[in-house]
């Protein structure tokens, strides 16, 4: 069974994604695939190189700020982008073996319609807490996480699309939620 992981940014996934590690559970993180397929593979290399332009890397190294630039500037740049790594990191995946996988955009990026998942769980969290997290994390100020929170899917556009959620607030037990989840998916193997 293929479980995906998925949340907006600042919801926990990265936390919930290891309190299932310390359970013994592999996780695909995709996020960092990207980045180390980026960083390694020539044909993405070339692809970005032939889109962007061949400053967006500078001695075999990607310039953050200039892709970044690139995709915000507008919707078909960040939709060329992701044609090219998204396809990459599904087939990497894939060819992982690996059962589980986070990835915070799996809807918003068409993953889910790129590789074969059984189950869904969103982990949520009340927006006030995910700036709060982010803004502690990054630190950015509330209107650039407000920002990056606009431009993701809903978190309950996520919800409605999920199997299961992990409510992160702080207050409800998460392991008793992964316990619940994991016993579910169990049962339905």
């Amino acid at each position: 069974m293929k479980i995906a992981i998925t949340g907006g940014i600042g919801a926990g996934k990265s936390y919930v994604c290891r309190r299932l590690e310390k359970r013994g559970i592999s996780i695909y993180d995709c996020d960092s695939a990207a980045k180390r397929l980026i960083r390694t593979s020539p044909e993405i290399q070339s692809a970005l190189r032939h889109l962007v332009g061949d400053e967006v890397f500078h001695e075999k190294v990607l310039q953050k700020q200039l892709l970044a630039r690139f995709v915000t500037s507008s919707e078909a740049n960040a939709n060329a982008v992701n044609d090219i790594i998204h396809p990459a990191v599904a087939h990497d995946f894939e060819a992982s073996g690996m059962q589980w996988l986070e990835s915070a955009i799996f809807f918003d990026s068409g993953f889910d319609k790129r590789v074969a998942i059984d189950k869904v769980i969103c982990v949520s969290a009340p927006e006030r807490i995910r700036i709060q997290r982010v803004m502690e994390r990054d630190h950015i100020n509330e209107e650039r996480v407000l920002a990056w929170i606009r431009r993701q899917m809903s978190q309950e556009d996520v919800i409605k699309r999920s199997d299961f959620v992990i409510v992160n607030d702080g207050i409800q037990d998460i392991e008793e939620q992964i316990d619940i989840i994991i016993k579910q998916i169990r049962q339905q193997v």
